[in-house]
Order: structure tokens, then C-alpha cells, then sequence
């Protein structure tokens, strides 16, 4: 009868135990919701009065930036575009890099220089972004001014910018995002079931066969999240591409000096005013908006990957 009893107090004990973790799950759940709600609201509240004042077609489909002017201008298309080329660059670069170090590691690697890379790859990811700014200014921008020199040193219509370019920030964009794509791509390929290596080397596949054909194709949907986080890295950076990019708004061509939505919003909002600083939050909403649309697209895509491997 005791035990009977004991058993009775334990379980309502444990239901008691459950219901609060579940209480607490919620409202964890709940915070994460409101705070997304109240970022949103907020960037609509903010970035919405400058459209109405200056006008959308003024702001997103003019190339033109000149706050200062009698006559204000306040188009962010070229910035638009540079953010797009720059972020495609990046991506273009570093996803297949990162995805091949993964591979590395978890497929080709010895234990001993596995050892030696993966610290390596972690060190990228512990180092602040104004430090790889930083390198950025002493390592890629000369080169970038040699080959700018020698691609330009005729003609004279060509804006020399010491290195400061739409391509030295593609290179460090793409260095950046190299940690998070290894990273979770590794774990994507490591969680690939055995057996389906262990079948394609058993019907004769190389282990470059089963790698292309069998192991990425199963990852494909961690990879592709890699690539997601990736993106909102390269979108999101700031002060390292604020130091390697010129920051002046123009065409997003190589050697152009050039400035992106985050770097603009960085470079004036210390001392913007009135529309001008009201137009800095309709940038923010831009670029909330443009992440939230390739994460939307990137999301739909890896659920559609989903559907068809189940």
C-alpha cells in the first residue's frame, strides 16, 4: 500500500514538474515571438515616415544620395544594388569553399590535420569583425590598388580609390562567413546515416563518387541552412565592410568605391537630423525586409528539399 502511495505522490509530482516545464517552454517561446513582433513593428513605425514624406519612387528608384544638398536627394537604389552584387559575391565564394572544407574535414581529413584545421576554423569565427576590416585595409585593398592600377592607369576618367572597392569587400565578406558555413555543414555531413556510404562504396563507388553523388545530396538540407546563416552574415556586416569598401554611393562595378545598406546607415546616423535620419531608418527597413525575404525563399527551399527526400 505504501508503495502504491509512493508511486501516486511521484507521479503527481512529476505531472506538476512537466507542466511547469511546459509553462516555461511557452513562455520562452512566447518572448522569442514578441520580440519579433516588436522589431518589426518597430522598423515599420520608424522607416515608414521618410516614404511617405519623400516618396518611394524618390527613395528606393533614384541612384542619386545627396542629403546635404540645398535641394536634397535621398535615392538608395545603387546602395540596394551593391548590397545584392556584394552579398551574391560573398556567397559565390565562400559557400562553395566553406561546403569543400566540410568535406575535408569530415570525409577526407586525417584525426591529426583535422586537428590542426578545425581550431583554425574556429579562430575565424572568435575574431571581431574590425579586425578583418582591419586586414582587410593592410592585406587586400594594396592589392586591390596594384590591380586597379594596372587595369586604369590610361584612362582618366577612372575615380582611383587606393584599393577601397566593391571587390576587396566581396573577399572579406567571403572570409567571414566561411566559419558558419563549415561549421554547420561539417555537422550536416557527419549526421548522414552509415549505411548509405557504406552502400555506395559497396556497389563501387569511389569515395569521390559517394561524397557528390550520395553524402551531399543527403546533407543537403543542412547545407543549405548553412548557406541561409550565411547569407544573413554577409547581409549584415557592417564595420569590417565600412573600412575595405570606400563607402561612397556608386555603381556596384569591381574597382568602384561603394557603399552598402548597413555601411550607410553606420557612416551617417551619428550626426543625421530630420528626414535625413528619418530616411537612415527607412534603410534599416530595407534591409529588414530583404532578409526577411531570402529567408523566406532559403526556408521554402529547404522544405521543398524535404518533401522530396521524404
Amino acid at each position: 500500500m505504501n508503495k502504491v502511495l509512493s508511486i501516486m505522490i511521484n507521479s503527481k509530482t512529476k505531472s506538476r514538474v512537466e507542466k511547469t516545464a511546459e509553462w516555461i517552454f511557452k513562455i520562452c517561446a512566447l518572448f522569442a515571438l514578441i520580440a519579433v513582433v516588436m522589431m518589426t513593428g518597430y522598423m515599420i513605425y520608424s522607416g515608414t515616415p521618410a516614404l511617405l514624406k519623400v516618396g518611394i519612387k524618390e527613395i528606393l528608384f533614384s541612384n542619386v544620395w545627396n542629403p546635404s544638398a540645398a535641394n536634397p536627394q535621398y535615392g538608395i537604389l545603387n546602395i540596394i544594388f551593391t548590397s545584392i552584387v556584394g552579398s551574391a559575391g560573398a556567397i559565390l565564394i565562400g559557400v562553395p569553399i566553406g561546403v569543400l572544407t566540410a568535406v575535408y574535414l569530415s570525409e577526407v581529413a586525417s584525426s591529426q590535420m583535422a586537428k590542426i584545421v578545425k581550431p583554425a576554423v574556429e579562430l575565424l569565427a572568435g575574431i571581431p569583425s574590425v579586425v578583418y576590416g582591419l586586414i582587410g585595409i593592410l592585406l587586400i585593398n594594396p592589392v586591390m590598388y596594384k590591380l586597379e592600377l594596372f587595369f586604369f592607369k590610361n584612362d582618366p576618367t577612372h575615380q582611383f580609390t587606393g584599393g577601397c572597392n566593391l571587390l576587396s569587400a566581396i573577399i572579406i565578406l567571403a572570409i567571414m562567413i566561411l566559419p558558419t558555413v563549415i561549421n554547420i555543414s561539417e555537422s550536416a555531413i557527419r549526421s548522414v546515416p552509415k549505411h548509405l556510404k557504406s552502400g555506395s562504396l559497396a556497389l563501387g563507388g569511389s569515395q569521390i563518387q559517394t561524397i557528390f553523388k550520395v553524402i551531399l545530396p543527403a546533407a543537403k538540407t543542412g547545407i543549405l541552412s548553412a548557406i541561409v546563416l550565411g547569407v544573413g552574415r554577409a547581409i549584415g556586416e557592417a564595420m569590417a565592410i565600412v573600412l575595405v569598401s570606400g563607402n561612397s554611393v556608386n555603381l556596384p562595378l569591381p574597382f568602384n568605391s561603394v557603399r552598402f545598406l548597413t555601411t550607410a546607415i553606420v557612416s551617417e546616423m551619428s550626426y543625421a537630423t530630420g528626414t535625413h535620419r528619418q530616411v537612415l531608418f527607412t534603410i534599416g527597413l530595407v534591409l529588414f525586409i530583404f532578409i526577411m525575404i531570402i529567408n523566406i525563399i532559403l526556408t521554402k527551399i529547404i522544405k521543398s528539399g524535404d518533401d522530396q527526400h521524404a
